[in-house]
């Protein structure tokens, strides 16, 4: 469901929070930052890329003459392999069913009134 500019899937324990770019096809995403809150207030955030992404951006700093065109990284980054936020909510729901989230994603603690 949109709320403003974040897409937010809902699920049992937990709602992932995507901001995803304007006007952009949600099928198609395939860069995108994320978090997760889950029903505790605890947070969890992260940058999910698919695996076109990763090399389109290494070429464009290869191409650019930057150290980084020959390797990557990414403090909170998640490689997916099909771009869309059906598939990175698929990838999601996997990593907290197996408690790999807290691995894999940052947390960003808890959630605070403001």
């Amino acid at each position: 469901m949109w709320d403003g500019p974040f897409y937010r899937v809902r699920r049992t324990g937990y709602e992932i929070c995507f901001v995803p770019g304007d006007g952009e096809d949600l099928d198609e995403v395939c860069n995108v930052d994320m978090w997760v809150v889950r029903d505790d207030g605890e947070r969890w955030s992260g940058t999910v890329f698919t695996l076109d992404e990763v090399r389109r951006i290494m070429d464009t700093q290869r191409q650019a003459g930057e150290p980084e065109g020959d390797y990557w990284w990414c403090w909170d980054g998640l490689i997916v392999r099909d771009p869309g936020v059906p598939s990175m909510v698929a990838v999601i729901d996997g990593l907290f069913a197996t408690g790999e989230y807290e691995t894999v994603l940052r947390n960003i603690g808890p959630e605070e009134d403001v």
